[in-house]
């Protein structure tokens, strides 16, 4: 297993649990707390490893302070089918073993949702990301991420001096962010041409109406069955020929095997860590602008820390709009600027703002 990184920023905490009674195996990562309680999803997958979940737990930290947001970043793993019957006692162990981690507040991700939300708020009484039912803004029904991946397209197309309408999109995992970014993106005028999921990858160079893609999905469960389009195997999402390419799945997808397959113009990540950085390279240097995951997926974020202070739909989506696209526009003229990786311009911008924190603060007292 690949060790974990230690920098100047952290990770301050890293933390295997195991509850021999439930079966739980779990990771939490707390990277950075110099602006505030760390937030981040708690990722349920058969997969998710210790070095994944510090990985996402830097995106987490990055990504709230180039938002201007008050939190530092942190990440859970638990190691399970989120399906599986016993999923219910495998969250709440989990919230109950990691209730003294204070710093940390955890929200829905990959594998987790607004249900498994109400029951860590039940055990720990601290979380974001419930349904509003409860209060909370819950953020996959309101597609706050995709909201921002759209708002991130519009500044990113007008960088490429290339309309945003008539846009041909590409969108890799049609989940919960894939399914938004499809609905916003198409409400701004671009044309979804091939979506995929597990079942593989449904095309048609005319495009798609966006509401009966989603349709299809809730009455199947998948993208089998469409009378429109073809299926095709599920890595073909990447060869499609289209002008936007949305990753919104699982890490690592684009990779150096396989990103001189990409015909699109512009990147959009809207998963976290879904292009490795010798592929963000490769594909910057065939000309291809790739807007980094804290900044283009940085929604749903935004979204966690107005609930975080009570705020209203209506003003985390108005604040989604103005921090994503003032944070687009601003990394991508510093690279274009000093002919750098907007990865890079990104990160260096997050970076002085922590570090600037972790210069005032005595961390040994972490917010709560």
């Amino acid at each position: 297993m690949k060790s974990i990184k230690l920098d100047d920023l952290g990770p301050t905490k890293q933390l295997q649990i195991y509850d021999p009674e439930s079966g739980l195996r779990a990771l939490v990562v707390v990277d950075n707390i110099a602006l505030g309680p760390a937030i981040g999803g708690v990722r349920i997958s058969p997969t998710v490893s210790l070095l994944e979940v510090a990985r996402l737990a830097r995106t987490m930290t990055m990504k709230s302070a180039i938002s201007g947001l008050d939190h530092g970043g942190g990440k859970a793993g638990i190691i399970a089918d989120p399906k599986q019957k016993n999923i219910e006692q495998l969250v709440r162990a989990f919230a109950r073993m990691m209730r003294g981690i204070e710093e940390y507040v955890p929200a829905p991700d990959m594998g987790s949702d607004e249900t498994m939300m109400v029951w860590i708020k039940e055990e720990i009484g601290r979380v974001l990301g419930l349904p509003e039912e409860l209060g909370g803004l819950p953020l996959d029904k309101l597609g706050a991420t995709g909201y921002g991946i759209a708002e991130c397209a519009e500044v990113a197309c007008k960088q490429l001096a290339k309309p945003l309408k008539g846009a041909r999109v590409a969108i890799q995992g049609f989940g919960n962010v894939g399914r938004a970014a499809a609905r916003f993106l198409e409400e701004k005028g671009a044309v979804i041409v091939a979506v995929s999921d597990s079942s593989g990858t449904l095309a048609d160079k005319e495009g798609f109406k966006v509401t009966e893609l989603i349709q299809l999905k809730q009455k199947n469960g998948s993208l089998n069955g469409s009378p429109q389009g073809e299926l095709l195997p599920g890595d073909a999402i990447f060869a499609i020929d289209c002008d936007i390419l949305v990753p919104a799945a699982t890490p690592d997808v684009i990779h150096p095997d396989n990103f001189e397959q990409i015909k699109a113009g512009l990147i959009l990540q809207g998963a976290n860590i879904p292009v490795t950085l010798e592929a963000e390279k490769a594909l910057a240097s065939k000309g291809i602008l790739v807007v980094p995951d804290f900044i283009a997926n940085a929604g749903g974020l935004i979204m966690a820390a107005m609930e975080y202070r009570r705020k209203s739909a209506e003003e985390s989506f108005t604040a989604i709009g103005q921090k994503i696209q003032e944070n687009t526009a601003r990394i991508l003229h510093k690279a274009h600027k000093e002919k750098l990786l907007p990865r890079a311009a990104a990160e260096q911008l997050a970076v002085e703002r922590v570090k600037a924190a972790m210069a005032m603060r005595d961390l040994s007292h972490p917010w709560k």
